[in-house]
């Protein structure tokens, strides 16, 4: 007797898509969509930021010219000589100087002027534009108003010193007042974006915290040293961070209002670079003392971000 043999015996078991594998498709989707919108900014990353940093890390090795001669490796050569040089150290320890003396007072005046203006003074959109104004200014038009304020016979500063019976200063041509000039410049250029900052975080303080103050008994300044510098501690922490590393890398200003002097009394370590890159024509050594300038800059980074977390921690 022959045996028929059933065709749906031997097919080929059809397995049903579960849900897993359905999801796991739109996973690998979304991935490559999230890609395709990141590869136009990865692209011009790579090309305008990491290859021009490797570039510039292999220079600093050779006796690159902005001829184009001297593209020889020539080692730690060029570090060895930035480590020896005055120039280069007094040009850091002038930005360092000018980091110290712009970091406290942006910090303090802002939290103090965000502080007034957050009581509900009269006009408060006036306050705030007056403080922010300036700093939405180009660094060009700053420079020229305060270099006309800092004119030594024609500009304001002087001129009111001169009604009170002192003798005129020469603001950005004493050595002893250059600096502390820059600096009076910067504050009243930068500090709007710090108060800003500030005023919107003590916005978000709970109204209760200061009711309940209150009716402890704890008056104004109780409340300022026990609610509201503790809440503010992260948004400090934020600005001061972010202030020591744009001081750092100042430039703009120093060079249009003083280019470095006088006698070198307020050149910054950019300025260094770029003056020994594009007036000594030295690309090489510009290069090292700019990777020497940015492991410092990664340092002070790292000291403050331990520094932030140990005390969130305590």
């Amino acid at each position: 007797m022959s045996t028929a043999i059933d065709s749906t015996a031997t097919s080929t078991p059809v397995v049903a898509e579960g849900p897993e594998s359905g999801r796991a498709r739109a996973k690998r989707g979304d991935t490559a969509t999230g890609w395709a919108f990141a590869a136009p900014f990865a692209v011009l990353f790579v090309l305008f930021l990491v290859v021009p940093a490797l570039y510039g890390l292999y220079l600093s090795f050779t006796g690159e010219t902005l001829t184009g001669s001297g593209g020889e490796l020539l080692g730690l050569a060029n570090y060895t000589e930035a480590l020896r040089d005055p120039d280069m150290w007094r040009s850091l320890g002038n930005t360092v100087w000018f980091t110290v003396l712009s970091t406290i007072p942006l910090v303090a005046l802002s939290l103090a002027f965000a502080l007034l203006v957050n009581l509900g003074l009269p006009g408060r959109w006036l306050w705030r534009l007056s403080f922010f104004l300036p700093y939405l200014l180009a660094s060009t038009v700053v420079v020229m108003f305060w270099s006309w304020m800092y004119n030594p016979k024609l500009g304001l500063i002087n001129g009111v010193l001169a009604e009170l019976g002192v003798a005129p200063v020469a603001w950005l041509q004493d050595p002893n007042v250059a600096m502390i000039s820059v600096v009076v410049t910067t504050l009243w250029w930068t500090i709007g974006f710090n108060f800003l900052l500030y005023l919107a975080a003590l916005q978000t303080i709970p109204e209760q915290q200061f009711e309940a103050a209150a009716i402890d008994g704890a008056g104004k300044w109780r409340q300022l040293f026990s609610i509201v510098i503790p809440q503010l501690a992260p948004t400090t922490a934020l600005i001061v961070t972010l202030q020591i590393l744009a001081s750092l890398k100042v430039f703009d200003q120093i060079y249009m209002l003083t280019n470095g002097g006088p006698a070198g009394s307020t050149r910054s370590i950019v300025q260094y670079i770029y003056e020994s890159g594009f007036t000594g024509y030295r690309f090489g050594y510009s290069s090292a003392i700019s990777y020497l300038f940015f492991a410092i800059i990664v340092l002070v980074s790292i000291a403050q971000y331990k520094l932030i977390n140990r005390r969130s921690a305590s």
